[in-house]
């Protein structure tokens, strides 16, 4: 009996610390815009291949989950991830897997991972393809520089 109370003590404790990490991801990018229209901040959009994408990985371990990015992200980013996921357990809704795709054609993504720069109406400032092999602080610094002209507007 105590062994299964310190498993699910272990697991609660896991799994908060992972809710209580990541940034504040959406999966609408039309819901996205209006946010970031209404706070006057960037879009980070995000396509990617979690499950089967090495690049794709490094960049989530190395950048997007640091304690830097997320806290830079949730402060001044609207994020949003479309992903393309292959492993059968991982598979999306038909409606996700239809919205990500129309976004992989309106955006010509070729390559994962492809991070895209938006401004507040969905113009494009800046593309990512591939793991940027930088440092959080550096990628941050890059998308503060890509963005200077709507972070004047806040």
């Amino acid at each position: 009996m105590e062994f299964k109370t310190t498993i699910s003590v272990l697991l609660f404790i896991f799994s908060s610390s992972l809710l209580f990490s990541q940034t504040n991801w959406t999966l609408n990018y039309d819901n996205s815009l209006v946010t970031a229209k209404k706070d006057h901040k960037p879009v980070l959009l995000l396509f990617t291949g979690s499950d089967w994408c090495p690049p794709c990985k490094m960049l989530e371990k190395n950048i997007l989950a640091s304690p830097e990015f997320e806290e830079y992200a949730n402060k001044n980013l609207v994020l949003v991830k479309a992903d393309f996921p292959r492993r059968p357990e991982n598979q999306l809704s038909e409606k996700q897997r239809s919205h990500n795709d129309n976004l992989n054609r309106k955006f010509g993504i070729r390559g994962f991972p492809t991070v895209l720069i938006l401004d507040y109406e969905g113009n494009e400032l800046n593309r990512v393809v591939g793991y940027p092999g930088t440092s959080a602080s550096v990628f941050i610094q890059n998308i503060v520089e890509k963005t200077k002209e709507i972070q004047k507007k806040s």
